[in-house]
């Protein structure tokens, strides 16, 4: 059996210091590394002169890292990546920074882990990429000489091609794409958006088989959505932490409806946009508004990129505004929690909320989507209130979907999701449960590996 070789810009294998699984995506990847005798190779998280890959197994599963440079950092990954092609991608022009500098930190870093992972690659193994901080990094393997199956995924939107062209050299990284065997795309209509551009910008023909042509280079697209580790989660949502904050939430709400929203702190998340939908419901709804409070719980990332300092200033001032508007001596309106909890924490959370509030503006996927629904009391699940621009929104359509744009859409989806039935609630939970456990995190991986074996 071939070796399994996973590259991304960070590692979440388990270590000595880290033992725990660190979210669906790495337990699928660990496992499949653990099958295949593979290595996870990334970025260390730490700044330095970057030397050798710095090798840990542990429990049977293999990582290596490197340290890069300050500049590299501040270019490749602060720059480049989170100010320039995470924006762009998720169809935010306006926040979109296009510095020369950025590009070339972009492709040095892409060449340094070519030059260090090439010679630890053997002539048989499948290698697998991660995501756009590493895009170019099939085609500098192939400047080196590897003919290795080579497969990439892309965790985030792809962009219109009118978005796409504004960045410059755009057919340049596209066709880096195309050193690649198989891509991977989580939904249908970013598929499409791929398609467009390779057809209307370099000449390329899709065929009937999903396989796409440019020039003498033929490769295979597919969409492939990324699931949870359900099996797991469900089992989280039953252990001993997660019941103690099941009962720890329900104790604290006094009889009142919890509304949960979890994400990073990102402009993507539609954060903003759903403290505005919320605060709709408590202007309209003055006979209800006591009767339910929102946890949001918004870690903070990515804290030296300015736009990331401006989302969180206006978050904490808004809040701030909702709840000295509409507060009362014995109930504050919204909770809201700038740091991260773990998963099992999050489960018992998750099942006693009334409503999952999910808004982002623009999401590849959304996993806390699904995390919420495989959470839920098979005999009284709350409801999903999901916006239609996230991935997630083709699979679970039997959520309450939204235009995060809209404060009175989402103020709607609140009232109706509080007086939903138990019938409706159950009749909406069953289906979306039902695609989580069938399309987990196992299910996309053996899909993709299974394609990058056969190309």
């Amino acid at each position: 059996m071939s070796r399994l070789i996973v590259i991304s810009n960070r590692v979440s294998a388990p270590t000595a210091d880290q033992p725990g699984a660190q979210g669906g995506l790495a337990v699928a990847l660990t496992a499949a590394l653990r099958e295949a005798d593979g290595i996870w190779f990334g970025w260390s998280g730490e700044t330095g002169e970057t030397v050798a890959p710095k090798f840990e197994t542990y429990d049977g599963v293999t990582s290596a890292t490197i340290d890069l440079p300050e500049q590299d950092v501040e270019e490749y990954y602060d720059g480049y990546a989170n100010r320039t092609l995470w924006p762009l991608f998720h169809y935010r022009l306006g926040l979109t920074e296009f510095e020369r500098d950025f590009q070339g930190g972009y492709e040095r870093v892409n060449r340094l882990f070519g030059e260090f992972i090439g010679p630890h690659i053997l002539p048989d193994d499948l290698i697998w990429v991660h995501d756009y901080h590493m895009i170019p990094l099939g085609w500098v393997l192939r400047q080196r000489g590897l003919t290795n199956r080579l497969g990439f995924f892309l965790h985030i939107p792809w962009p219109p091609t009118r978005l796409l062209t504004a960045l410059p050299d755009h057919r340049r990284l596209v066709e880096a794409l195309f050193a690649y065997d198989v891509i991977g795309f989580q939904t249908q209509e970013w598929l499409e958006t791929f398609h467009d551009y390779v057809v209307t910008q370099m000449g390329g023909s899709i065929h009937d088989d999903g396989s796409i042509t440019v020039g003498g280079r033929t490769i295979c697209a597919i969409a492939c959505p990324i699931g949870i580790d359900a099996r797991d989660f469900i089992a989280g949502a039953s252990s001993p932490q997660a019941v103690a904050t099941h009962r720890r939430m329900i104790e604290s709400s006094i009889g009142r409806s919890l509304i949960i929203g979890v994400d990073r702190l990102d402009y993507s998340k539609g954060l903003e946009e759903r403290f505005n939908g919320y605060q709709r419901y408590l202007e309209t709804r003055p006979e209800a508004r006591a009767a339910v409070y929102l946890l949001q719980i918004a870690p903070p990332s990515r804290a030296s990129v300015q736009s990331y300092q401006d989302i969180r200033a206006q978050l904490d001032a808004l809040s701030g505004r909702i709840n000295g508007a509409f507060a009362d001596i014995d109930w504050v309106p919204l909770r809201y929690v700038n740091h991260g909890y773990p998963r099992d924490v999050l489960a018992g959370a998750y099942r006693a909320a009334r409503i999952g509030l999910v808004t982002p503006l623009r999401d590849g996927m959304n996993l806390v989507a699904k995390e919420y629904v495989a959470a839920q009391d098979p005999e009284d699940p709350g409801v999903l209130i999901l916006s239609r621009f996230a991935g997630a929104a083709t699979q679970l359509d039997q959520a309450l979907l939204v235009n995060p744009y809209s404060p009175d859409d989402i103020a709607d989806a609140i009232e109706r999701a509080l007086a939903m039935s138990r019938e409706e609630r159950l009749a909406r939970w069953k289906p979306m449960f039902a695609n989580i456990c069938n399309e987990d995190v196992n299910w996309w991986r053996e899909q993709f590996t299974a394609r990058l074996r056969g190309a």
